[in-house]
């Protein structure tokens, strides 16, 4: 692992530590400075002193990266440096303070609280900002405030190209020169109530807007986006069959179907799957119809020491109340276009440091960006990845099969022991988890069936007992390519696996062998 995440973890555990000493005595942690007074600064510590609690208060000195203070939920941040992207992402409560410049999209999806900037941001600050006040009194980049619904950006210099471009509320005020807004977007002059009402948090800085200030704000017009767009699949894997090996097994055969997740090396943590099938629901906890149900599951809020945690741009502030109570967590990259490599670990880092160090963590991406997924998970040396197969046009399963299984070769996946799971829509049969294995899938998910739930298990339990039994696998780990066979020619097209009566792939297949 890099030095610089190890230095990242290690700032955020012994932070949580601080702060939670210094709260109990009301008095401030410093950070960057030895125990003589002595200057230690932070240097490059990434995705750190993030969800801090109310009436927390830290100054920090030092040039940090990206994802700093990220998911304020009422504490005071002073950073007496610089910083990179995404500073104050998720901003609900209190106050950020960074004394010099930060990189791009400075309060990134800010919902509440203040955060001001003394000196100059990158591009797209305020991006999907919906509430707060942000505040540059330096100079912004392009496309300042794309994306906002709400909330009030102040900047006391000059912006780029693009200002306000997709919002829909909220108010954009330049005292600096501005372009010329894009379509969508409407410029005026500020009022004289809005210099009085933008006075009371400028002035204790020694600031104050001007009567030629200006001010953005949505036209009306609307933005074009394809957001609503339906997302399925259009066919499962009912032209797909299962061939049996040499011999079957007899029925009181002893079969092994249990998949344990863990991370590579490690025999301690994770989570027990006694088929290779993973439901996904909104919590476990408190339900009637989870009780006596062992199975562990993907949730958005509480969860089982079993269950694996689902963040995304909703659940990322409050997901740090729950970390510590599961057995891993799902980070959802999409919920979150347009962050890059980088953005996207300093949000991980700012939870797994908050994480038992035994705990799992997937990428939840999509099928038609796997090649991006598979290499992330790689990269920033994760334990796995869920494919959510279904697409804007239809998906077929069977055509997912190759893409999933030419990535993971390609970005060595299979060979580092990482996790592939299969996301699915409906409520599968046990044949699907049979294949799922088999296509070299460490389990399926779907979402949580209506029926009964220990029914179900008890079902699938049952019918993949069966088809390991005709098939002649003792261990579902066994089950590969060789026992799939496609129903008819388009299948196999698509699928790469034998049509049923040939010994071989189709001719299009064999150089990918």
């Amino acid at each position: 692992m890099r030095d610089i995440v190890n230095k990242s973890l290690k700032l955020n555990n012994d932070l949580d530590r601080y702060v939670e000493q210094a709260l109990e005595q009301g008095r401030p942690v410093k950070i960057g400075w030895g125990r003589a007074g002595d200057e230690r600064p932070k240097d490059g510590e990434f995705g750190v002193m993030t969800h801090l609690p109310e009436g927390a208060r830290v100054l920090c000195l030092g040039s940090l990266g990206d994802g700093v203070g990220a998911a304020n939920r009422g504490g005071t941040l002073t950073l007496r440096g610089d910083c990179g992207s995404m500073l104050g992402a998720f901003h609900l409560s209190g106050k950020t303070v960074v004394e010099k410049d930060v990189g791009d999209k400075a309060g990134f999806a800010m919902n509440g609280g203040e955060i001001s900037i003394q000196g100059s941001t990158g591009d797209e600050a305020g991006y999907s900002m919906a509430g707060g006040f942000l505040l540059v009194r330096g100079h912004s980049g392009d496309r300042l405030g794309c994306g906002m619904s709400g909330g009030a950006i102040v900047v006391m210099g000059s912006v780029g190209s693009e200002p306000g471009i997709g919002m829909t509320g909220g108010r954009v005020i330049i005292s600096g020169s501005c372009p010329p807004p894009p379509d969508g977007v409407e410029m005026r002059s500020i009022k004289k109530s809005e210099i009085s009402e933008f006075s009371k948090l400028l002035e204790p800085m020694g600031l104050s807007l001007n009567d030629d200030a200006l001010v953005l704000e949505s036209a009306g017009d609307g933005f074009s986006s394809v957001e609503g767009a339906e997302f399925f699949i259009s066919e499962g894997f009912e032209n797909i069959s299962l061939y049996p090996n040499e011999d079957s097994l007899s029925n009181n055969a002893p079969l092994d179907h249990y998949t344990l997740l863990v991370q590579d090396g490690s025999d301690s943590g994770g989570a027990l799957l006694k088929i290779p099938w993973i439901m996904t629901c909104e919590t476990t906890m408190g339900s009637e119809r989870w009780k006596g149900v062992d199975s562990p599951a993907i949730v958005r809020t509480e969860s089982r020491d079993s269950d694996l945690l689902l963040v995304g741009k909703n659940e990322f502030c409050e997901a740090i109340d729950h970390v510590g109570n599961c057995s891993g967590i799902v980070f959802d990259i999409t919920d979150f276009p347009g962050l890059n490599d980088a953005e996207i670990e300093a949000m991980i880092i700012s939870l797994r440091s908050r994480m038992s160090e035994s705990s799992i963590i997937l990428l939840r991406g999509r099928i038609d960006r796997i090649e991006r997924l598979f290499r992330l998970v790689m990269d920033l040396e994760l334990d796995g990845a869920i494919v959510n197969c279904a697409t804007r046009s239809g998906s077929r399963l069977a055509s997912t099969l190759p893409k999933i299984g030419l990535a993971s070769k390609a970005m060595g996946m299979s060979e580092t022991g990482k996790f592939v799971m299969i996301e699915v829509l409906h409520e599968p049969v046990a044949k699907d988890l049979i294949i799922a294995v088999a296509s070299g899938c460490t389990a399926l998910v779907s979402p949580c069936p209506e029926s009964d739930l220990n029914e179900k298990i008890n079902e699938l339990t049952m019918g993949i007992r069966g088809w390991m039994r005709e098939i002649g696998v003792d261990r579902i780990e066994r089950i590969g390519r060789r026992n799939l066979r496609a129903n008819d020619f388009d299948t196999a097209a698509i699928s790469g696996l034998r049509l049923v009566g040939y010994d071989r792939p189709l001719k299009m297949w064999l150089d990918l062998r």
